[in-house]
């Protein structure tokens, strides 16, 4: 009975490993999916491209136009909304065609990431290659990618009403979604890659240092939806002073985190010096820690994506968001919060 038992389990123990890489090497694409849609959506963010498309069609949507009729009738779609009546109306269907392709890729690419995880995660499944708790995890992340969606929908009704610009409150949550499906993209993919089990203190730390980094990724989410990076164009100083008059100089004042264009400014910069301190005080622990040889580079990996980050940040200021540097300083953060993210987890015990 043993004879006949051994080589199923053997089987079983040879095919497990590479089925598990196999699965970690689809979600890791499907992050790296995830970064490049949120630097599409910076470039369509920056070039004021998001409000070209004025109807949400989920399957049909991935038709392009055809024909000059078909471009006729979307310039005429746009043309009815307040940003082509306020700030575009002097475009012609030629300018139109200009901000109406980037659009339509950061909606194609969504669709194509939809499909990606969709159409492996059923064969995965048919296989019977992913375990019970790795399912349940997955089946959260397709349903956090419906409403990633649905999210993206609602951000952009928002500058189709009065104001030809989408609500702040709406793009930031857009972009915290974004960073919370890429972040757990990362790590089911490192649990496949690599199964750890036991959480350390250095990795509880490194998780407190993600919160933080994503905390100030939002509020530069703030900063990007009311614009307020085209003002106060100087560091390290503001407005000529290091806390500047005008201040929570709003009302109600406790809106002025999110509303008042100063504020949101001040806000962001000082939680961006903030974390990298944090940062710094991270990566000086952790040259104390015992740590391996991968570890200890995981968590230089965090001090490399901090410092390039800030210098992102800094000339993204000095140079009124110039538009390569805008959408750098936004796929910086992803960087930033994908090398924190794998940290966190190679800090862990492994099992």
């Amino acid at each position: 009975m043993s004879s006949s038992a051994s080589p199923a389990l053997s089987e079983v123990s040879l095919a497990q490993p590479q089925a598990n890489k196999n699965v970690a090497i689809w979600l890791f694409s499907c992050a790296a999916m995830v970064f490049i849609m949120v630097v599409i959506g910076g470039l369509t963010r920056l070039t004021e491209s998001g409000l070209s498309i004025v109807e949400w069609r989920p399957f049909t949507g991935i038709i392009p136009p055809m024909n000059e009729a078909d471009w006729q009738t979307l310039y005429e779609k746009y043309s009815q909304y307040p940003e082509f009546q306020k700030i575009n109306a002097w475009m012609s269907v030629e300018d139109f065609k200009s901000i109406f392709w980037l659009e339509f890729i950061h909606r194609l690419w969504g669709r194509l990431i939809g499909i990606v995880f969709f159409i492996p995660f059923v064969w995965f499944l048919a296989k019977k290659s992913i375990d019970r708790a790795t399912k349940w995890k997955l089946w959260g992340l397709f349903i956090l990618g419906g409403l990633q969606g649905l999210m993206g929908w609602y951000m952009v009704m928002s500058g189709l009403v009065d104001r030809p610009d989408v609500s702040q409150y709406r793009l930031t949550a857009h972009f915290g979604l974004a960073l919370v499906i890429f972040i757990a993209l990362l790590w089911v993919a490192l649990q496949q890659l690599s199964p750890r089990v036991t959480t350390t203190a250095s990795s509880k730390r490194a998780l407190q240092l993600l919160c933080l980094i994503v905390f100030t990724a939002l509020s530069g989410g703030f900063v990007a939806g009311l614009n307020a990076g085209h003002i106060y164009n100087t560091f390290p100083l503001m407005d000529g002073q290091l806390i500047p008059d005008g201040l929570f100089v709003f009302d109600p004042a406790w809106l002025a985190p999110f509303e008042d264009h100063m504020t949101v400014q001040w806000d962001h910069r000082w939680l961006a010096k903030l974390t990298f301190v944090m940062v710094l005080v991270f990566w000086w622990r952790a040259g104390k820690w015992d740590l391996n040889p991968n570890q200890r580079f995981a968590t230089h990996q965090v001090l490399l994506a901090a410092c390039l980050q800030v210098t992102l940040g800094i000339t993204t200021l000095l140079t009124v968001v110039w538009l390569p540097l805008g959408v750098a300083h936004q796929a910086g953060a992803v960087v930033l919060v994908g090398a924190t993210t794998y940290a966190a987890y190679k800090l862990r015990d492994a099992t």
